[in-house]
């Protein structure tokens, strides 16, 4: 296995590791129902994806 020559500093650790932290995800609200949910996502409840019905939600209950 290789090993490092020399310690890496803190300020040179930490920043390899700035894009390791989570983001805000992105969320949308459905003109229709002015529910509040993630982009492309299915709407289980209504079966709606971008405004096209694609599955039944009959069917799944």
């Amino acid at each position: 296995m290789a090993h490092p020559k020399r310690k890496i500093s803190r300020t040179r650790r930490d920043k390899r590791r700035t894009h390791d932290k989570l983001g805000f995800k992105q969320l949308i609200k459905d003109p229709k129902t002015g529910e509040v949910s993630q982009y492309h996502r299915l709407n289980l409840e209504t079966g709606m994806y971008r405004g096209m019905k694609v599955i039944d939600v009959n069917e799944q209950a």
